[in-house]
């Protein structure tokens, strides 16, 4: 939907008084966060007659004045089937589906391709939970980068329940992570930190002051060049295993962001990192059994994988 720009001029209340500025345009327009800080990295936001800054500090009374553009909404959802999302089991309160690479889970700021939540809406599976609509269902986030195998919620009851199981830390979540050299000691965990880079807003890190980050890998496969490892999250921060195995100098083959060696990933044809999501385990909303769903390597990292096997 299209509409003309909107011009919302407000004064700060005492209630949000020391707040972010994206937090509180969050609370006082009904925003979600990501959309706050669009607009204002936009520079559609002004504090006090001056271009805002996503973390500049509001004060009781200044005057906020935000203008949301005439464009598409960033956030809507665009209901349209995507080629390659498999779906792997389907029941009155989940949905499990195999997600392939350069699919998105949900809308955001910036992304103008494919969406596992757009392809739900044109397939016909009705989601109605809580929170922001571009969201609905969302109990866990693969990277547009990552592929594999993931669970969206139908209900509030399901959403409730398993958004629980994942912060409690029972959901059992494996991936296969092909990285480069050999990691000493072949099985161990990594207890880091994570938090925003500092010099690039679309990287993580290893970070003092970052959030609680725990990952447990073994080694399942040793090669000349690489190994393949078994990786269990504790935590689920975003581009975990990414960042961890970077951090221990074996980053993912093929995964530039984070140091992957550019000659062995044009050798064995990746263009995106060797990670996927291979089995998810949780016990099931409605019938408390356990149940677990897994999905096969898919082409690229499957070929990537047997060059690998056969380098002497």
């Amino acid at each position: 939907m299209t509409s003309g720009p909107e011009q919302r001029v407000v004064h700060v209340p005492d209630g949000l008084a020391g707040e972010r500025l994206d937090a509180a345009m969050a609370r006082m327009f009904g925003f979600s966060r990501t959309r706050a800080v669009a607009l204002i990295t936009d520079g559609h936001v002004q504090l006090d007659g001056e271009v805002a800054g996503k973390s500049d500090r509001v004060h009781a009374g200044s005057l906020l004045d935000v203008t949301i553009p005439a464009s598409a909404d960033p956030l809507e959802v665009k209901a349209e089937l995507v080629e390659g999302i498999r779906i792997i089991h389907d029941d009155d309160s989940i949905v499990v589906l195999d997600k392939p690479v350069g699919i998105a889970v949900h809308p955001s700021p910036g992304w103008t391709g494919p969406t596992v939540v757009g392809h739900l809406a044109a397939a016909g599976f009705r989601i109605a939970t809580s929170g922001a609509s571009e969201r609905q269902g969302i109990v866990q986030r693969l990277d547009v980068g990552t592929s594999g195998v993931m669970v969206i919620c139908k209900g509030e009851r399901a959403y409730s329940v398993l958004k629980n199981a994942f912060r409690q830390r029972t959901v059992d979540k494996v991936y296969h992570a092909l990285v480069q050299g050999h990691p000493d000691p072949l099985t161990g965990t990594i207890d880091a930190p994570i938090g925003r880079h500092p010099r690039a807003d679309y990287k993580f890190a290893v970070m003092a002051d970052g959030r609680h980050s725990v990952t447990h890998y073994e080694t399942l496969e040793a090669h000349r060049f690489a190994s393949l490892l078994e990786v269990h999250l504790e935590t689920g921060r975003t581009h975990q295993i990414r960042v961890h195995m970077s951090a221990l100098k074996h980053p993912c083959v093929g995964d530039l962001t984070y140091g992957a060696d550019p000659t062995l990933s044009e050798r064995v044809g990746l263009e995106r990192q060797w990670l996927h999501a291979v089995r998810l385990g949780f016990e099931h909303p409605d019938t408390g059994e356990h149940v677990e769903y897994s999905s096969p390597y898919p082409d690229d990292l499957a070929r990537a994988l047997e060059l690998i096997r056969d380098s002497y």
